[in-house]
């Protein structure tokens, strides 16, 4: 009898200790952006403009797929993905399409989306990638339409050319 309730003990014992030191693997969208919020800075709409207007050096980089950048971008932004940006960032082909150089990792890079939710992830994933000065926009091309109505660019396309688009 001792036996056995040295089994149930010890099995019970380990299971506790196992899951207790068992990190959790899957995480839920929402999750996902608040575990990045963490580590990833913001800047605001207010000082983005101020950015702009000084001419100041940085890279702005709006992660949302092509068909939701060209009706409407914040001026001088780079489109790139976020489907495609871990594979982009630092191809030395995708920056000469652009005729841009591509960015060092310590270069200040401002990433935004529709939202704010990719963009978030976004700067997280260039975290991870190695580049040091990485902020996303708050609120995202929303906030900045709300707060800049006629501040934005757009490229000419014919009415067939734009679909309907979602994204957070």
């Amino acid at each position: 009898m001792k036996k056995i309730k040295a089994i149930i003990f010890s099995t019970i014992l380990f299971s506790l200790v196992f899951t207790a030191c068992h990190e959790k693997t899957t995480f839920t969208p929402n999750e996902m952006v608040d575990n990045a919020l963490k580590q990833v800075e913001k800047v605001s709409t207010s000082d983005l403009k101020k950015m702009l207007d000084n001419g100041d050096d940085y890279l702005l980089l709006d992660v949302r797929d092509l068909n939701e950048h060209k009706p409407g971008f914040i001026p001088g932004s780079v489109c790139l993905s976020r489907g495609t940006l871990e594979f982009n960032i630092g191809k030395k082909e995708f920056w000469e399409g652009k005729k841009l150089n591509m960015p060092e990792k310590d270069f200040p890079i401002i990433v935004y989306c529709k939202k704010g939710d990719r963009g978030i992830l976004a700067a997280h994933t260039l975290h991870h990638l190695g580049y040091s000065n990485v902020q996303y926009l708050e609120g995202g091309f929303k906030a900045w339409e709300l707060d800049y109505p006629k501040v934005y660019d757009r490229i000419e396309e014919s009415h067939d050319d734009h679909a309907e688009v979602g994204g957070c």
